[in-house]
């Protein structure tokens, strides 16, 4: 079995510490706690007793003892007497993981992830509420229903609020996969109505539904990469727009190439949209922060439905 560099040198940092926590235990009862075998382990174990303090007398090498009777004593651990510590920023790191896990729906153990998370604020690393903390968006009632429906192996009903057209729908899917992007939930489906895949975003299902029918998943040769949902790379346009200091937030929302940033925070952006309509109600929406450069057709697109907007207030455009 080929071991990856990084993975063997994690192990052997927690082998010391732990294998003088357990005097005396077995080659094979530690190989099974490492998930190792334990001719991997034995020459963990031969290179650890290589290594030690700058000097590299006898006395500075780490000193373990396992060839005798099969049994792994610690002798000298020099300075690996204790396990590993966590800094303040990694455990940051990992509660925020752990809350946003918690609350993404699917079959993982969820009575684990409340165990190590109680741990760890119960060893004082409580995430400080005053910079940062993880906001769930998403309803109890959809989440309950889409862990049955992975845990149950049924399809789903949802009803669903579009970002791109603004239009509520109902849709018959079989979920693939849950997974999060720049803090959001997503359900990684196959949408009957559709007939194809698709991607929904958790905080916008307004109501589910578990079907008695078993889902129903298509075989496909590989997923593919969770990206914009506002995308769909078979019927994308793209598009330049150019935006103002306020209308940066575009850059979140679209996520393309930044053409041109400029020093007041505007700048120039090319990205893809799925619905040109939803773009065109977009830039109306923003009073002058966003214009549309290209393509033409589209800024002309927008340009009529300016004028048809303002044509409703009478003479005068107000």
């Amino acid at each position: 079995m080929t071991t990856a560099a990084p993975e063997r040198l994690s192990r052997l940092l927690s082998l010391v510490p732990w294998l003088q926590q357990h005097s005396g235990v077995s080659i094979a009862d530690a190989a099974d706690h490492f998930g190792v075998t334990s001719t991997e382990l034995e020459r963990d174990l031969w290179l650890v007793i290589c290594c030690g303090l700058p000097g590299h007398g006898p006395d500075q090498l780490i000193d373990i003892q396992f060839w005798d009777d099969g049994c792994i004593h610690v002798i000298d651990p020099q300075t690996l007497e204790r396990p590993l510590t966590l800094t303040g920023d990694e455990v940051a790191a990992l509660l925020i993981g752990l809350r946003m896990l918690a609350q993404v729906p699917g079959d993982h153990d969820r009575g684990a992830l409340a165990s190590v998370t109680a741990k760890l604020e119960q060893a004082g690393y409580a995430l400080p509420t005053d910079q940062a903390r993880v906001i769930d968006d998403v309803p109890e009632a959809i989440r309950a229903a889409v862990n049955a429906a992975v845990s149950e192996d049924r399809a789903l009903r949802i009803e669903y609020l579009g970002a791109t057209r603004d239009q509520l729908t109902e849709r018959t899917i079989d979920v693939r996969r849950v997974l999060t992007r720049d803090g959001h939930a997503y359900v990684d489906a196959w949408c009957r109505s559709a007939g194809a895949e698709r991607t929904f975003r958790l905080d916008r299902v307004l109501s589910a539904e578990v079907l008695a029918e078993p889902r129903d998943l298509p075989a496909r040769d590989a997923a593919p990469e969770p990206g914009n949902p506002i995308v769909q790379s078979d019927s994308a346009t793209s598009v330049i727009v150019d935006f103002t200091p306020s209308g940066r937030w575009l850059l979140d929302v679209l996520r393309g190439d930044l053409l041109e940033d400029h020093e007041d925070g505007g700048g120039r952006l090319r990205a893809d949209v799925a619905d040109p309509g939803w773009l065109i109600r977009l830039v109306l929406g923003q009073g002058g922060d966003l214009v549309v450069r290209e393509p033409a057709a589209l800024r002309e697109a927008v340009r009529a439905a300016a004028e048809a907007a303002l044509a409703r207030y009478g003479p005068g455009g107000r």
